[in-house]
């Protein structure tokens, strides 16, 4: 939805990167150019001045003059607008005092109330509600009957007192479902209402008529994101007719502009509370402004995907999966069809490198990525015997002409995906060894290893017993078994280190014996290579090694 608005800001800010002062002819060039990004992108021109005018002052101010990198302070200043005009922060639902909680969607026909209807009931089942999906669309042709579908998909009941097709009273069929919806224990009502091509009259006093009927809780005005600036001129009328508490924007997954997200907020004032990003069911989840913005300046959407990754893991299995990545060796075939179908789960490769860092930049490459490509990967490892899976070493020619027939693929397939295979396996040992360059060891791999060698090497002393010491006064108190005593045969510290902390010198002040000096000073001459020779220069030391051979 975004891309181009994406790809035109990365190029604005690349240039931008690297400069240590900005002036101001920089700053104009940069809102000029944001500016001309925002209105091929769709977005209402009073919104864009707005936003213009405030990037500038800010850029212009003390901020960005002080920074020390001043053009990744103006990426902060139009990420943190961005996130202004997308509504600041996520709007969430809010429940009746007493159930049910009334849901009412509005909008213009198309724009996919009754596929949101059911999206919007299994989100809210997922958290543990029970809602019920509410026919009152008896205008359009199998509208009811759609609801029923989506709603069955879903396991969300759907109440259809009228079959629909022009017949039945869509405001008495709304009434009557909060009575139904007690009489069931349900605790939230997601009504589905009527649309028209246009915005008319009619649809404006049958909504309103509906409204008054049930008094909801939340009116949520639903836009599809593909139908530009005219989705604004549709919003303000629904506003003014009917009113509604926060938007929902459906398609977001298609190729248009996508202003129609960054004006809706700004010149109505209503929040986005959920978006639809896709056909499947799941595709859906509340709206986050921040991540949004992120996505848009090519910054990733990183809290998405560790959010999909939860719902669709099983704790359990990872924990289980990331034990034998530890490994290294212990990683077989097997695992590796195992990760493609949690990967899968997730929705298109494309989308999920999408929200990664970066992503903007390498489009090209990532249009290349085909969900295909892994459907294939599986099926070669299908083809394989379970022992050719756990052990991919026997794999000989006659064995790789064999799976490739039975895969479908050609035999320099299989090759590939085997050569691959062992690659990925010396990367995943390298990198919880830490023998990839530039990249730490798995935390706290390392450390045990250590700790454990260290504790062996421990274990080994103590079976051999003391070492030899090098000083020969200590070894001889060794030899003598006074272990407890000090140079001069005094007994030690009891604990075996002094007050002052040195061990067997009784402690300081105090430890040591008077007598020490004058010891040490009768010592034999050259008893200890480094002993003192009184004045005598320190190349003539007793230190042949100094001497010039000639």
């Amino acid at each position: 939805m975004f891309d181009t608005l994406s790809d035109r800001l990365t190029q604005v800010f690349s240039a931008l990167r690297g400069r240590g002062r900005l002036t101001a002819a920089d700053i104009d060039a940069t809102c000029r150019e944001i500016r001309i990004a925002l209105l091929e992108a769709d977005v209402a021109l009073p919104v864009v001045r707005q936003f213009i005018a405030r990037v500038k002052e800010r850029a212009s101010g003390e901020e960005v003059s002080a920074a020390l990198n001043p053009a990744q302070q103006v990426i902060k200043i139009v990420n943190e607008e961005l996130i202004g005009i997308l509504g600041g922060e996520e709007r969430r639902l809010r429940f009746a005092k007493i159930p049910p909680t009334v849901i009412l969607l509005a909008g213009l026909q198309g724009s996919g109330k009754t596929t949101l209807a059911a999206k919007l009931g299994l989100w809210l089942k997922n958290q543990g509600n029970t809602p019920m999906l509410v026919a009152a669309d008896l205008q359009r042709p199998n509208a009811v009957q759609q609801l029923q579908v989506v709603g069955e998909r879903a396991g969300v009941p759907v109440y259809a007192p009228s079959p629909g097709n022009g017949v039945g009273d869509p405001v008495a069929v709304a009434r009557d479902s909060l009575e139904e919806a007690r009489r069931r224990q349900q605790n939230i009502v997601i009504i589905d209402t009527a649309g028209r091509l246009g915005v008319d009259a009619e649809m404006m006093a049958q909504a309103v008529a509906i409204r008054d009927a049930t008094q909801p809780d939340e009116i949520l005005f639903v836009v599809d994101a593909m139908i530009g600036q005219d989705a604004v001129a549709t919003a303000q009328a629904f506003l003014d007719g009917v009113g509604y508490d926060a938007v929902v924007l459906t398609k977001l997954d298609g190729d248009a502009r996508g202003g129609a997200a960054l004006s809706i907020v700004e010149l109505t004032g209503r929040p986005i509370m959920f978006a639809s990003s896709g056909e499947k069911l799941e595709d859906f989840d509340l709206f986050h402004p921040d991540r949004m913005a992120s996505r848009i300046l090519d910054l990733g959407d990183m809290l998405t995907l560790i959010e999909q990754a939860e719902k669709a893991f099983d704790a359990e299995q990872t924990a289980d999966l990331a034990g034998r990545l530890a490994s290294g060796e212990g990683f077989t075939l097997e695992d590796f069809v195992e990760q493609l179908s949690m990967v899968r789960k997730l929705g298109p490769i494309g989308n999920l490198l999408g929200m990664l860092p970066g992503a903007a930049k390498n489009r090209e490459l990532l249009n290349q990525v085909n969900d295909k490509d892994l459907d294939r990967a599986e099926a070669i490892v299908r083809s394989m015997t379970p022992e050719e899976r756990r052990n991919p070493k026997i794999i000989n020619g006659s064995r790789r002409s064999r799976i490739a027939k039975g895969s479908g693929v050609a035999v320099g397939e299989v090759s590939q995906l085997v050569t691959n295979f062992f690659e990925g396996q010396k990367q995943m040992k390298a990198m919880f060894s830490g023998g990839i360059p530039g990249m730490p060891p798995v935390p706290g791999l390392r450390a045990a290893q250590r700790a454990a060698t260290k504790s062996a090497r421990k274990k080994n002393n103590k079976k051999k017993g003391s070492s030899r010491s090098g000083d020969p006064r200590r070894a001889a108190e060794l030899a003598r078994g006074g272990q407890g005593g000090n140079a001069s045969g005094q007994p030690g510290n009891a604990q075996g280190q002094g007050a002052g902390g040195l061990g067997n010198l009784g402690g300081l002040p105090g430890g040591l014996p008077d007598n020490l000096a004058d010891q040490l000073a009768n010592l034999p001459p050259g008893m200890f290579p480094n002993q003192p020779q009184g004045n005598i220069p320190a190349a003539f030391r007793n230190n042949n090694k100094n001497r010039k051979k000639k």
